[in-house]
């Protein structure tokens, strides 16, 4: 098969298109045949060599993944040659107690597709048979791979982190981005006001669109005095927050008494200074938020399926030019995902 290696950390220089073994199929496994596979800023860490991820080189990257099923290994019920699917990018072992409670975003041996087992920078990608799924009515593959790794992240963080409630404000930071994108949505759907801030007109533009009630511009604006300004002085219920230490200090003075402030990320940098007498004084809650589980992913499934959610598309390249989709994602000028598409998948 044809598939976007590295064999060593660095640059997106690193990523090289080139000859690479079919994965074999296993017992409870099934392999799938690439249709298109989304980026996700995971992958410029994993490609750069964070340690956490331990990684085994040559890697192939890939978190989001839609295709056709090709083989089925034994030990595989309900699952047919052909079908469609996309792929729950968590592995987990649903042994261990944090699966048996149904937090197996928790699990013990949790793992991400494309950040240690290889993933869907390919023609070919084996998973465990438990990962895949049918692609919701009415998407398209491109699509089918936009929404899992980030949907389920702004799901977990908003709805089950901090129990987003109707009539509540909340701000999205970075709004632009995949889980931005979905954030926006996912406010809406829970009936909040939701303010977006980005860096560009495009990117507010787009969250308008999806249904954001008021934009923010953080590139011209200090986003915590606009609001306190949108929110009479009151600041926002809930704070959506993955950017990290650019934005930590200011996220924090947004927030209204009592306010919950959601992290699942820190793309600027994970390292921040906290006044503990502004999160004492105010009654704040800063909560924490890792993937989100299986059950979380198949209720986003159905929504997208009703067309309550769609996915956000910023481009389609073809899996060859991997380096130039990341190089772009790196720069920071997209609204919603980038695609990788295998060229069997453009020829067919």
């Amino acid at each position: 098969m044809k598939a976007v290696v590295f064999d060593e950390y660095g640059g997106p220089e690193k990523l090289n298109y080139r000859d690479f073994p079919d994965p074999p199929t296993g017992p409870g496994q099934v392999r799938v045949s690439v249709a298109a596979c989304a980026l996700n800023h995971l992958d410029l860490w994993v490609r750069r060599g964070v340690p956490a991820y331990h990684t085994e080189l040559p890697h192939v990257l890939g978190s989001d993944i839609s295709g056709v099923v090709d083989q089925i290994g034994d030990q595989v019920r309900g699952i047919q040659r052909g079908d469609r699917v996309f792929v729950a990018p968590g592995i987990s072992c649903f042994r261990c107690p944090y699966c048996l409670s149904g937090r197996d975003n928790l699990c013990l041996h949790y793992r991400i597709l494309g950040a240690g087992p290889r993933g869907g920078y390919a023609d070919l990608v084996t998973v465990p048979a438990l990962n895949v799924f049918p692609i919701p009515e009415g998407l398209s593959c491109e699509e089918a791979a936009a929404f899992p790794l980030t949907f389920l992240t702004a799901w977990h963080m908003l709805v089950s982190r901090a129990r987003l409630s109707p009539g509540e404000d909340l701000l999205v930071l970075a709004a632009g981005s995949g889980v931005g994108t979905a954030a926006v949505q996912i406010g809406k759907l829970m009936g909040a006001r939701v303010i977006a801030a980005a860096g560009s007109s495009a990117k507010l533009n787009r969250a308008k669109e999806l249904g954001a009630d008021e934009l923010i511009n953080y590139r011209e604006e200090d986003f915590s005095s606009v609001v306190k300004h949108i929110t009479g002085g009151k600041g926002v219920e809930v704070l959506f927050e993955h950017v990290g230490a650019a934005t930590w200090e200011r996220s924090i003075l947004s927030l209204a008494k009592s306010g919950r402030l959601v992290t699942c990320g820190s793309t600027t940098g994970p390292r921040t200074e906290l006044d503990l007498r502004y999160i004492y004084a105010r009654e704040l809650t800063v909560l924490g938020s890792m993937m989100g589980t299986r059950a979380e992913l198949l209720t986003i499934s159905r929504l997208l399926s009703q067309k309550k959610l769609r996915p956000v598309i910023d481009s389609v390249f073809p899996l060859a030019e991997a380096r130039a989709a990341q190089e772009k994602l790196e720069s920071r000028a997209v609204s919603g995902k980038i695609i990788l598409k295998p060229d069997r998948a453009l020829s067919g």
